[in-house]
C-alpha cells in the first residue's frame, strides 16, 4: 500500500512559441486544464504502476475541486482522506513551448491549509510493510509530520525534493530516500553537479539514507550505504516534461511497495518517466504500468 501526502492542483495550461522573459508578451496557442499538483500526479502514477494508493491533501468547495480530483477518482485512488477546505483548490499556472520545455507558477489554494494535524488523521493506520511518498507543495511542517509518522510505524519513506524550500535540507534526513533533480540536488548539497558522485557519497555518508538523483534524458543516479547504481532512460522526443518526474516518483514507490529491488524500481521508473514527456498535460500523460512493462519487462 502506498500512501501519498501532499497536494492537489488543477492545471491552467498554455502553449506559447516560446517562454517569455520577464516584461515580455510571447504569442500563444492553445490553452487547456487538467488534474495535477505534485502528490496527486505521484498518486495517480503510482496507480498507474500497479499500486493500492491512498491520497491524503484538500481540494477547496469549488467549481475546480471535482476536475482536479477527476483523473484520480476515475483511476481507482482511494479518495476517503480528502478534505475539503474552505477555500479555493490549488491551481498550477503552466506555458509550455515548442521544445516541451516549461514555466510553473503554484496558487497553493486549499494545499496551504493541509496541517499536521491532517498527517495524523490521514496516516494513523500507516503500517510497517506500506509506503510514504511525499513532496514540499504543502505546508512543510506538515510534511515533517507524515515523515515522522512514517519513521515512527516503520514505514518506508519517500520525499521528492520538489518544489524545493529553504528548510529542505533539514527535512531530507527524515525520509529512508530522497529523489532529486540535478538543480535540486546541488542546492541541497551546495555542490556543483559536476561533484554528483562524491556529492552523493558524502550524503550516503551523513544520512546512512539513499540518495536518487534524475538527470533527464541521461537516466538517473541513486547512491546507498551498499553502493551506488545507475540506469539510463528511454529516449524519446518531448513534446512536454510537466509531470515527468512525478511519473518518475510515483512508478518508484509502486516498485519499491511490491518488492522490487531499488535497480528494477528506478529502471521502470526512468522508462515511466520518458513516456509521460510524449503527452501534454501532467496526469494525462502518466503511462499505464503495461505501457513500461512493453520497454522494461515486468
Amino acid at each position: 500500500m502506498i500512501t501519498v501526502f501532499g497536494s492537489t492542483n488543477l492545471d491552467q495550461i498554455g502553449t506559447v512559441t516560446r517562454l517569455p522573459k520577464p516584461g515580455e508578451t510571447v504569442a500563444g496557442g492553445s490553452f487547456s486544464m487538467a488534474p495535477g499538483g505534485k502528490g496527486a500526479n505521484q498518486a495517480l502514477a503510482a496507480r498507474r504502476a500497479g499500486a493500492d494508493v491512498l491520497h491524503v491533501s484538500a481540494v477547496g468547495e469549488d467549481a475546480f475541486a471535482g476536475l482536479a480530483l477527476d483523473l484520480l477518482d476515475k483511476g481507482g485512488v482511494d479518495l476517503s482522506r480528502m478534505r475539503k477546505a474552505g477555500t479555493a483548490t490549488g491551481i498550477a499556472m503552466i506555458f509550455v513551448d515548442a521544445k516541451g520545455e516549461n514555466v510553473i507558477a503554484i496558487l497553493p489554494g486549499a494545499n496551504g491549509t493541509v496541517s499536521a494535524e491532517d498527517a495524523e488523521r490521514g496516516l494513523g493506520d500507516l503500517f510497517a510493510n506500506d509506503t510514504l511518498l511525499v513532496q514540499q507543495e504543502v505546508p512543510q511542517a506538515a510534511t515533517r509530520r507524515a515523515l515522522e509518522i512514517a519513521r515512527e510505524k516503520g514505514a518506508r519513506s519517500v520525499l521528492n525534493t520538489a518544489p524545493f524550500l529553504p528548510d529542505t535540507g533539514k527535512l531530507a534526513p527524515l525520509a529512508d530516500i530522497v529523489v532529486a533533480n540535478e538543480t535540486e540536488f546541488s542546492l541541497l548539497t551546495g555542490r556543483p553537479i559536476e561533484q554528483l558522485d562524491a556529492a552523493m557519497q558524502d550524503w550516503v555518508n551523513r544520512t546512512g539514507r539513499t540518495i536518487v538523483v534524475t538527470l533527464g534524458p541521461d537516466g538517473a543516479r541513486a547512491r546507498t550505504p551498499d553502493g551506488p547504481i545507475s540506469v539510463a532512460a528511454h529516449r524519446v522526443i518531448p513534446v512536454d516534461t510537466v509531470g515527468a518526474g512525478d511519473t518518475f516518483c510515483g512508478f518508484l514507490a509502486a516498485g519499491l511497495d511490491a518488492g522490487h529491488s531499488l535497480e528494477t524500481a528506478l529502471r521502470r521508473a526512468a522508462v515511466a518517466g520518458s513516456l509521460a514527456c510524449l503527452k501534454p498535460g501532467a496526469q494525462p500523460a502518466i503511462p499505464l504500468k503495461a505501457d513500461v512493462d512493453a520497454i522494461a519487462g515486468h
